[in-house]
């Protein structure tokens, strides 16, 4: 990241997905949006998992392996969808903006600082 922003480049994280009980937690949160801002990240994101059956056959037995306390609740959590519950979706979302405040970065690219270049000449098209 410092490298890619020392270059010039606005750079940043989208970290996804999160996984609930295992990289969902405050403490590693936090560590991640102070490594990002540390590191001169522009913007940080986090996107839950969201689970669709293809991935599903892959994701699962990974979870059985190295996390099998967590089976029952992954496949509760997501029997009926794909996606996370909108309970858990916020909670991560006032988690990340909290997290973004205290450190002072951006929620995500959208809230660079300039326009890439390859805008300006596309804006050139309109004028």
């Amino acid at each position: 990241m410092a490298k890619l922003v020392s270059a010039g480049l606005h750079a940043g994280v989208i970290c996804a997905p999160v996984l609930p009980g295992i990289t969902d937690s405050p403490t590693a949160l936090d560590k991640l949006v102070r490594a990002t801002k540390d590191a001169g990240g522009k913007y940080i994101s986090a996107n839950t998992l969201f689970l669709k059956p293809c991935s599903a056959s892959i994701f699962m037995p990974f979870l059985e392996k190295g996390f099998p306390d967590l089976v029952a609740d992954y496949r509760k959590r997501y029997a009926d969808h794909a996606f996370v519950s909108k309970a858990f979706s916020k909670r991560l979302s006032d988690l990340m903006s909290s997290l973004r405040k205290k450190h002072g970065i951006a929620h995500d690219s959208r809230h660079r600082a300039y326009p890439p270049p390859q805008e300006l000449e596309q804006m050139k098209l309109f004028g």
